[in-house]
């Protein structure tokens, strides 16, 4: 998970802090010291770290925190302020032509995933009401215009394609199509290099005249570290970047590239990449990544995911049948499956204010595969065995352990601990009825 690291050092270093009444300057600059260390480790640019241990530094030995009731929360607030600013303060959100189409050219070197992000954000526009259209410039990489074709009719978007004709010809020809197809938004998926060279810039800029974009995004991996900052630098000073897309950011990433490539380069972190699924694409939010590496949980990102996923409707019916005991095994499979679609459940923890310090405890527990195995258990059970559990003898037991992969003792405890929940969830209906209150749901052991 990026910035575990980074993360846990900081938070070590905070629960020092605020275990003590009042702190002196001394504590300051030890603590300082020690978030020093803990983002040169985390391979945030050098120079970057000087000015904003300085700046917090400053801050922090100020009256008003010294004197303070709180001054360890005081503290905490001045680098998450900081740290905020850093990456950006507020979110930068793409920008759209006042007439269409928008063009969007998307760059980077080779392995960054540059045509996997094009097709994401495709899929993030397209929700949004756009019609985009994806553009084949990339016609040096073997394979690389059928992989853009693939990826385009994943998620529903047309790609125009011309062969392995001049990129410089390609562009300008793509908008006309856009043009005559009701196409709103057109995003050239430009060639990559191994390395910045001449000619790959001298493409781009020429790329550029012709098409007039209203964002050039650099797709950078971030766990390339301090290189995704150095890339960042070059490809900025030579064709004028307007965001940066960092890519693998939900990977074992040290997280120094997040940290300082706006304070480098100018240019803000505009989206992330978080996993490798199409829907895997995020608006970056520098104020909930500063929340969420100080382990102040990112409720925010929380919401929208489960707005995304989750169907009003299909929650009050949810609500409707737990109030009236009719939950049944295939509404467990159906909560289940929304909760699976919003992300690895170590992440969605990791959002929640105060989970954060748990989180290395309770890694033994978060199984992704146990859940894979319930899934499994209920789906070899057949719709009346969902709907009536009670009717599972033995030999269904044997039959629905052979088709998931499972034994009947995996069987057998997931029938009980579903059946303990239901019971818990009749005594708090039945409590809620007698006090005259709507009930909600309990926090209850679920069965994974």
């Amino acid at each position: 998970m990026a910035f575990e690291g980074l993360s846990d050092r900081l938070q070590e270093v905070f629960r020092k802090l605020r275990g003590k009444g009042k702190i002196s300057e001394d504590d300051v600059k030890l603590a300082m010291r020690e978030v020093r260390l803990a983002l040169l480790e985390a391979d945030v640019n050098y120079k970057v770290v000087k000015t904003f241990v300085a700046t917090v530094s400053e801050r922090a030995v100020g009256h008003e925190v010294l004197q303070s009731v709180t001054p360890g929360q005081q503290v905490i607030k001045i680098v998450n302020d900081e740290m905020t600013r850093l990456m950006g303060e507020t979110e930068n959100k793409l920008l759209m032509a006042s007439k269409p189409p928008t063009v969007f050219i998307v760059v980077g070197l080779q392995g960054a995933g540059k045509t996997t992000t094009v097709a994401k954000l495709a899929k993030k526009l397209l929700k949004q009401g756009r019609r985009p259209l994806l553009v084949a410039c990339d016609v040096y990489r073997p394979a690389a215009i059928k992989q853009l074709q693939v990826l385009g009719e994943q998620v529903g978007v047309p790609v125009f394609s011309m062969g392995s004709a001049n990129p410089v010809d390609i562009a300008p020809q793509s908008l006309e199509f856009a043009r005559d197809n009701n196409r709103d938004v057109v995003i050239i998926d430009t060639a990559g290099r191994l390395h910045i060279n001449e000619e790959l810039m001298d493409e781009l800029k020429n790329i550029k005249k012709l098409v007039n974009p209203q964002e050039i995004l650099l797709v950078v991996d971030a766990m390339t570290g301090q290189d995704a900052v150095n890339v960042a630098e070059a490809f900025n000073k030579d064709i004028g970047l307007t965001g940066v897309v960092l890519t693998k950011l939900d990977g074992d990433t040290r997280g120094g590239a997040a940290l300082s490539v706006k304070a480098v380069t100018g240019c803000p972190i505009k989206m992330v990449g978080m996993g490798e699924k199409l829907d895997a694409l995020e608006t970056f939010h520098p104020e909930r990544m500063a929340s969420r590496i100080l382990g102040m949980g990112d409720i925010l990102t929380l919401v929208e995911k489960a707005q995304d996923n989750f169907d009003q409707n299909q929650a009050r019916e949810m609500e409707r049948k737990i109030r009236q005991q009719e939950f049944t095994l295939e509404d467990f499979l159906q909560q289940m499956q929304q909760v699976r679609s919003m992300g690895p459940l170590e992440d969605l923890l990791g959002m929640i204010p105060g989970m954060g310090k748990h989180m290395k405890g309770m890694k033994g527990e978060i199984d992704e595969k146990e859940l894979a195995r319930l899934e499994a258990i209920i789906k070899s059970m057949t719709g009346e065995e969902r709907r009536n559990p009670t009717i599972m003898n033995g030999s269904r037991k044997k039959r629905v352990a052979r088709g998931s992969g499972t034994k009947v003792q995996e069987v057998n405890r997931l029938l009980k601990q579903f059946e303990d929940a239901r019971k818990l969830m009749k005594q708090f209906t039945e409590m809620g009825a007698k006090k005259g209150k709507r009930p909600g749901i309990p926090n209850m052991r679920l069965p994974f």
